[in-house]
């Protein structure tokens, strides 16, 4: 088993107060979150983009290593996760991921196969309980 972790420390009430977040990797040290960068647009960050972050990140490898399995190497993997939050329901709604991928030698119809394995398989799509959308996109150089 491989762990991680994060710690948030929250001072105040939730529309006044401020937090930190800190990641075990020291790559995020003390960064500031609040309500106006959760719900309005303020200097810092704020869990959403945070998981947006995660999911990104992880399609991305796991699509590299599908990829590998089927044969194929990426020249690129460009993924962008856009997270939706319903502030009336207080939930995640979404994740909706954006690809531009290069790859040599693959097949739009392999890539579309393996993008969507990836899509399904990936550690963080699995955790999230919310809708997963890809639009992938197979470019030459």
């Amino acid at each position: 088993m491989i762990n991680r972790k994060a710690t948030a420390v929250w001072k105040g009430t939730g529309k006044e107060g401020t937090g930190t977040v800190s990641t075990q990797s020291t790559v995020l040290e003390n960064t500031q979150y609040s309500f106006n960068t959760r719900f309005a647009e303020g200097k810092g960050t704020n869990p959403e983009e945070l998981i947006a972050a995660a999911h990104a990140s992880c399609f991305a490898m796991k699509l590299s290593f599908e990829l590998n399995a089927a044969g194929f190497t990426a020249d690129e993997l460009d993924a962008t996760a856009t997270v939706t939050l319903d502030p009336a329901k207080g939930q995640v709604t979404k994740s909706a991921i954006e690809l531009k991928a290069k790859v040599p030698s693959v097949s739009a119809d392999q890539f579309a196969q393996i993008a969507d394995k990836a899509k399904k398989e990936c550690p963080i799509s699995q955790l999230l309980n919310a809708e997963i959308t890809l639009n992938a996109e197979l470019v030459s150089e």
